[in-house]
């Protein structure tokens, strides 16, 4: 473990210089190395591409090397234990912030949702953290972090909170247990009396190393992917045309935006590369905002999954709720700003 640590030591120090001198290495390389004309469409798509992915999966492996650590003192067991007996709202805003550091992917939607129920969490709390869990992830706010600067990862954090808290609290209000399968008030997920070890910090070192090397291998195709198709918009697409497609002019361009991002199913690797090379194009923050929010935390998937144990009304009420929210999310961005 000494190693491990001596190793780490060594190694930010380098991240440190690598991250501040990403832009000249950069540019000396396009300019000097491959002599490309300056600024063509082609030259710049190819900065854009070179430049964005080393920056983002530097940022991306020390966050989650953190947010691993941060995660190891939240099992579902102890989760479960926090939430369970919360009135609403107390136990919505516990839920959505709880769903920002706990593990969570869409295969782990039934289990969780089973756990929860069985503890005695309610379905309204429930909800609050199956939403915020995928919509405000790690990889969402390095690479918002990465690529807009801190104010932006902020709000997006803060409106998917308050998107995840009223919506779990409306559908907590609403008293729609009728609606979820009647074999899930049947099943006995087990007791949550389990005394749970104390982990030594090191091996919490292990489990953020574990997270960097379970997460980046699973997301590098998509932020490389989701990076090249930024690249080519950055390069290529005109800026009144997104302007005029995405723009704040465009009254509809934000329920559109909602309604394509709904069905779609990717993660924030692939997306947020897209979104910056949109907002450079001239789309409006909120429309692009309710087009992330959409697409990644109301995965397909995870909906799909879902079926199991709810009723499709349930389905349609918990995507409708949800997709109003980023809709009035999004105009208020669009006016903000």
């Amino acid at each position: 473990m000494k190693n491990k640590s001596l190793i780490l030591f060594i190694l930010l120090p380098v991240w440190i210089v690598l991250y501040n001198y990403l832009q000249p290495i950069t540019d000396y390389f396009v300019d000097s190395i491959l002599e490309m004309e300056k600024r063509s469409h082609l030259t710049e798509s190819i900065r854009f591409f070179i430049f964005e992915v080393p920056k983002v999966m530097l940022l991306l492996t020390l966050i989650v090397f953190v947010v691993g650590i941060i995660r190891s003192y939240f099992s579902p067991e102890r989760t479960r234990k926090i939430l369970g007996g919360k009135k609403l709202f107390v136990g919505n805003v516990l839920a959505s912030m709880l769903g920002v550091v706990t593990p969570f992917c869409s295969c782990s939607a039934i289990p969780l949702f089973l756990g929860f129920v069985e503890s005695g969490v309610p379905l309204g709390v429930t909800f609050s953290f199956l939403i915020a869990a995928p919509m405000i992830n790690e990889v969402a706010l390095v690479l918002l972090f990465g690529l807009f600067g801190w104010k932006t990862a902020l709000l997006y954090m803060s409106t998917g909170l308050i998107i995840a808290i009223i919506s779990g609290y409306i559908i907590g209000r609403l008293k729609l247990e009728r609606l979820v399968e009647e074999w899930v008030y049947q099943v006995k997920a087990g007791h949550l009396d389990v005394v749970e070890e104390k982990i030594p910090f090191s091996h919490r070192i292990t489990a953020g190393l574990d997270a960097v090397k379970e997460i980046v291998a699973k997301v590098w195709i998509h932020i490389v992917i989701g990076i090249g198709v930024g690249a080519g918009i950055h390069g290529y697409v005109p800026e009144n045309f997104m302007a005029g497609l995405m723009g704040k002019s465009a009254w509809w361009s934000v329920p559109v935006a909602v309604i394509i991002g709904v069905p779609m199913y990717s993660n924030a690797a692939g997306i947020i590369p897209i979104v910056q090379a949109l907002l450079e194009k001239g789309a409006s923050l909120g429309t692009v905002l309710a087009f992330m929010m959409s697409v990644i935390g109301l995965s397909l998937p995870e909906t799909i999954i879902l079926k199991k144990v709810l009723k499709l009304r349930l389905i349609f009420i918990f995507v409708g709720i949800v997709a109003i929210g980023i809709i009035i999310v999004g105009y208020i961005f669009n006016f903000i700003f």
